[in-house]
C-alpha cells in the first residue's frame, strides 16, 4: 500500500471502518437484487426521516451520475441548465451533461462559485424566444468548488427567485456534509424546508466507498428517473451494498460527526500554516477545503512527500483539502514540513 501523504482531496481518503463493517455485514445471506432489499428499502425510510415523507431517493455510485441523471430526468434537450462557471458540472464531469444528458449547461461568472438572483437574471432574456436553449433549473453547489457557502437565507432567495420563473432548483450536494456541520443545521433545514427541488446526495466523500444518492423532494418531478438509471447503467444489481453504505452513513450522525472532523482539521490547517511566513491563507475557511499562496519552489520540496493542487499557476495558488481520516498529527506534521520548505529556498 501507498504511503501517499494527501491534502488534495477529501476523495483520496478511504471508507470509514464503521461503513465497511455494514458492508460485510450485507454480504451475508441472499437479498433481492436492484435495490428490492430489505437494506436498500430502510434505508429510503433513513433518508425520509432526513428529507420528509415526501422525498424519492435513488441510489447511484457516482457523483457525476447523481447529477446528471438527475438533471436528465427534469430536463428535455431543448432546456438548458444554469451554474456558476466554476461549478462542478461545467468544469469536472468531462462532459456528461452535454454528451449524455443533452443538456446545455450556461456558466455564470462568479468569483466565490456561488450565484445570486442578480447574476442569473441576465440570462433569462431569451425566454420563449424559439431560437434559444430554454432555462428550466438553476444548480447551486453546496460549499462550491472554492470551498464557499451558501447560506440558507442565500439558498432560499434563489429557491424564490427560480420558482417566480417556473425554473426547478438542483443542489449538488457532494459535500453537503461539510456544509451542514458548519452552519449547524440539519439536511431538511437546508433543502426541503427552503423547498429545494432536488439534490444529489453525496456520501463517498465524507467516508463512504461509493455510496450517492439523487433525492427528488417534490412529488412531481422525477417520474421516468428509474429507467434513465438503467439506460445509464448505474441500476447496480447488488443494490444492497450501496444502500447498505448510506444506511450506517446515516445512523448516529456518522456523516455529522465525519463532517465536523474534516471542517476541524481544515481550519486547524489553515491557522498552522497562516502563521508561517512566506505562507498566505487566501479568503476565509468555511469548511474542509482552503486556499493558499506559497512560493512554487517550497510547492516543489512539498510534492516529493505531499499530494495536493496547484490551483491556479498564474498567482501559485494551492488548495489544501482535509477529510474524515485527516489527523491532527498529519496536520501538524505538514505544517512543520510546509516551514522547513520556505525556509530551504
Amino acid at each position: 500500500m501507498s504511503a501517499l501523504k494527501s491534502f488534495a482531496s477529501d476523495n483520496n481518503s478511504g471508507a470509514h471502518p464503521a461503513i465497511m463493517e455494514a458492508m460485510i455485514k450485507a454480504n451475508e445471506g441472499f437479498l433481492k437484487s436492484y435495490g428490492d432489499d430489505e437494506i436498500s428499502i430502510h434505508t429510503d425510510e433513513v433518508f425520509k426521516e432526513y428529507f420528509g415523507s415526501q422525498a424519492s431517493i435513488h441510489y447511484v455510485t457516482t457523483g457525476t451520475a447523481a447529477n446528471v441523471l438527475g438533471l436528465r430526468t427534469v430536463t428535455q434537450t431543448y432546456n438548458s441548465v444554469l451554474c456558476a462557471a466554476q461549478a462542478h458540472i461545467n468544469n469536472d464531469e468531462c462532459g456528461a451533461p452535454e454528451a449524455f444528458g443533452g443538456i446545455k449547461l450556461v456558466p455564470i461568472p462568479s468569483e466565490d462559485g456561488k450565484l445570486t438572483p442578480g447574476a442569473i437574471a441576465p440570462y433569462l432574456g431569451h425566454v420563449g424566444f424559439v431560437h434559444a436553449s430554454q432555462p428550466k433549473v438553476i444548480s447551486i453547489t453546496q460549499p462550491t468548488e472554492l470551498g464557499k457557502l451558501y447560506t440558507l437565507k442565500e439558498i432560499e432567495d434563489l429557491v424564490e427567485f427560480a420558482h417566480d420563473r417556473d425554473l426547478l432548483l438542483h443542489m449538488d450536494g457532494a459535500r453537503i456534509a461539510n456544509a451542514c456541520a458548519a452552519l449547524d443545521c440539519s439536511f431538511f433545514d437546508m433543502t426541503t424546508a427552503l423547498d429545494v427541488d432536488f439534490i444529489s446526495f453525496g456520501g463517498t466523500k465524507n467516508g463512504c466507498l461509493m455510496g450517492e444518492a439523487v433525492i427528488f423532494l417534490k412529488p412531481n418531478i422525477g417520474e421516468g428517473f428509474k429507467y434513465l438509471r438503467k439506460q445509464a447503467m448505474q441500476l447496480v444489481s447488488k443494490m444492497r451494498f450501496v444502500s447498505a453504505q448510506l444506511e450506517r452513513y446515516l445512523a448516529d450522525d456518522l456523516w455529522l460527526e465525519n463532517a465536523r472532523h474534516a471542517n476541524a482539521m481544515a481550519k486547524r490547517l489553515a491557522e498552522k500554516a497562516g502563521a508561517i511566513d512566506g505562507v498566505t491563507i487566501k479568503g476565509s475557511v468555511d469548511c474542509n477545503a482552503m486556499f493558499a499562496s506559497i512560493p512554487p519552489e517550497a510547492t516543489e520540496i512539498l510534492h516529493e512527500k505531499y499530494y495536493f493542487y496547484v490551483w491556479d499557476e498564474h498567482d501559485h495558488t494551492v488548495r489544501w483539502m482535509t477529510s474524515w481520516a485527516t489527523t491532527e498529527a498529519m496536520v501538524d506534521e505538514f505544517v512543520a514540513d510546509i516551514e522547513k520548505a520556505i525556509k530551504a529556498i
